[in-house]
């Protein structure tokens, strides 16, 4: 993972907005100077291409995890007209080497993202058809006058695109780097591309799949979604650095663990997969990670913190995450002191278990779905926001640090068959379920199936589903509250729809939340980016997003072994 950043000037005299101090400045000194306020994605080195002809700038801070000592960004075609700048992982770019260099004998690719550039050569914007991983990116070719943007189908990857007040065009990887200058902001959409002239830009869908738009009626097969998965994980190893695993002890991080210990012991026995776990003294998650790291023989580490280390980094915490989302902030805080730590022991990527609830219904309120056909479109809508909640949550906390994040469960494939499966295989609660007994099933049920040999402890693979700032230990949860409430008076929260009427909070500790957004990304634009993450209230669910606020929420293991 990186930063990307680029400006792409109305015409080619690029007329630039003036600098703090009200002097002029150069393309290049403006495109450095705002890409370094997200430095912290690419702490390894900075590199920045301009072409003052046709006015455009791009920059990319990156962290070097595949081609250490060849993949410095921005990336040049052969003959240096084709420039890209990507935030990327391109997991079948050894493939896709493969079927370039049978019409380039020489071509070897300087990095993962390499690949783009000969693809786009070759195919266009119909490159997306042929890329998986998770990206972002922006690609100008100086003979066409154009440029491609796209980003990946999840929205792994951040995006943001803005225009200043000259109508100059801005893309960045954070919204802090256009804030000072870009009063209209937008989220670039996941699985989309725009490609033209910087001026008529019209982001199109490239990620169209039935299941988006239809209830999928394809039997679940437990034997082959434990191959797709273990494949996933296979093709997320690819690197060049040290990499670790977070553990929260739940299932989902679980099982990547454990796979991932696995497919490294085919190389190396002995293998030893470093593990994370955060949490308070006596959180939940402590005992299951222990087990866990204890059962697949993991060097584990716990992380501790206090409510009060929490609190101190709300207001950081809320300039990396530009969120203000009750829930998004709440699960980022334990993972904002964990991804510190994970950095300073030398590991630059980390595996995690984000999107398995998503693409499995397996967030408590899903037990409250009316009809087969509401938990399936449930399921969508929860991957359509995924960019504005657990995944903006999961890369922005960990490059705060820089830190890359990968997300196996989000292995575009993956998604694409487990998406494919009839709600009926997949809904918790329902009676007559896949595996035949006559009983409420527990969420994620095919999945913890597909994996109840020699992977996971029986306590862990059938542990209910804590969300992670339960887990990590209920005390924050309970002082996040009231902290926030002695912070907002009465009267502030009273006239609460006059000072937000985008988006008004609804309860003081959303209100806390939102002033400090409000100081750091002031206007409308800005909070539009942002989206609530809430149960569904028309399925009798609490509005509070705490899974133990939730009626399933309850510590059991199931006669399902």
């Amino acid at each position: 993972m990186c930063g990307i950043f680029a400006i792409l000037s109305k015409d080619s005299q690029g007329i630039l907005p003036r600098n703090y101090c009200g002097c002029s400045q150069t393309l290049r000194e403006l495109a450095y100077r705002q890409s370094g306020k997200q430095r912290h994605r690419g702490p390894d080195e900075t590199g920045v291409r301009v072409i003052p002809e046709h006015g455009v700038a791009l920059v990319h801070e990156r962290l070097a995890v595949i081609g250490v000592k060849t993949g410095k960004q921005p990336l040049l075609s052969e003959d240096g007209a084709v420039a890209l700048v990507a935030n990327a992982e391109i997991y079948n770019y050894l493939e896709l080497s493969e079927h370039i260099a049978k019409n380039r004998p020489n071509y070897k690719p300087k990095s993962d993202c390499n690949v783009i550039i000969e693809l786009y050569e070759e195919y266009g914007e119909h490159l997306l058809d042929r890329i998986e991983g998770m990206f972002a990116f922006v690609l100008y070719d100086e003979n066409r006058k154009r440029v491609l943007i796209a980003r990946d189908p999840f929205g792994i990857m951040p995006l943001y695109i803005g225009q200043d007040v000259e109508g100059n065009l801005w893309i960045s990887s954070e919204m802090k780097s256009m804030i000072e200058y870009c009063k209209n902001i937008k989220n670039f959409p996941p699985g989309h591309f725009a490609m033209g002239d910087p001026n008529n830009l019209n982001p199109q869908p490239f990620f169209v799949r039935p299941w988006q738009t239809e209830i999928p009626n394809q039997l679940a097969d437990i034997a082959e979604l434990r191959k797709r998965l273990e494949g996933a994980v296979r093709s997320h190893l690819q690197c060049d650095v040290s990499f670790g695993a977070l553990l929260s002890g739940g299932v989902d991080s679980s099982l990547i663990a454990s796979i991932a210990t696995k497919i490294m012991r085919e190389r190396d026995p002995s293998y030893r997969l470093p593990t994370f776990s955060v949490g308070m003294v006596g959180s939940p998650d402590f005992k299951h990670a222990r087990m866990v790291a204890d059962y697949i023989g993991s060097d584990h580490t716990e992380v501790i913190f206090t409510v009060e280390e929490c609190l101190d980094g709300v207001r950081d915490l809320i300039y990396h995450l530009e969120s203000y989302d009750i829930a998004t902030v709440r699960c980022s805080l334990p993972m904002f002191y964990l991804a510190r730590y994970v950095k300073s022991t030398g590991i630059k990527m980390i595996l995690s278990g984000e999107g398995a609830d998503e693409i499995f219904g397996g967030y408590l309120y899903f037990f409250k779905a009316p009809t087969y056909g509401e938990f399936h479109r449930e399921m969508v809508t929860r991957l359509d926001q995924l960019h504005v909640s657990d995944i903006l949550r999961a890369n922005k906390v960990t490059m705060s640090k820089g830190l890359e994040l990968r997300v196996p469960f989000l292995d575009t494939s993956f998604v694409d068959y487990v998406m494919s499966i009839r709600p009926e295989d997949k809904i918790p609660g329902a009676l007559n379920c896949y595996s035949g007994i006559q009983d409420h099933r527990m969420e994620k049920y095919i999945l913890r199936k597909a994996f109840d040999k020699n992977y996971l402890p029986p306590e862990v693979l059938w542990r209910q589903k804590e969300q992670f700032s339960d887990g990590v230990g209920y005390d924050l949860i309970e002082a996040l509250p009231k902290f926030a409430a002695k912070r907002v008076t009465d009267a502030e929260f009273a006239n609460v729809s006059q000072r937000f009427p985008i988006n008004p909070p609804t309860t003081k500790e959303a209100y806390y939340y939102r002033c400090i957004f409000e100081d750091m990304f002031p206007g409308e634009s800005p909070a539009l980016t942002v989206e609530k993450w809430a149960p569904r209230l028309d399925w009798g669910c609490p509005e509070d997003p705490s899974g133990r606020a939730q009626e399933a929420h309850e510590n059991r293991l199931k006669e399902y072994l």
